[in-house]
């Protein structure tokens, strides 16, 4: 029973800082384009290096 007298401040505590970290998070506009970063691993914007063998045949 003693430790709840700890144990409850210390979770009260934790809920506090989470919800401040929350708070600050959506103020900083973390949660602004939660869609780009999605499709950043669709879609592949560096195109493929040819090799020596690829462009050898290209030029003939």
């Amino acid at each position: 029973m003693e430790s709840l007298y700890i144990l409850i401040p210390i979770a009260i505590l934790f809920v506090i800082i989470a919800v401040a970290v929350f708070f600050w998070a959506v103020r900083s506009d973390q949660f602004e384009d939660l869609e780009r970063q999605g499709m950043n691993v669709l879609l592949d914007d560096n195109q493929p290096k040819k090799t020596k063998d690829k462009q050898d045949k290209d030029e003939s």
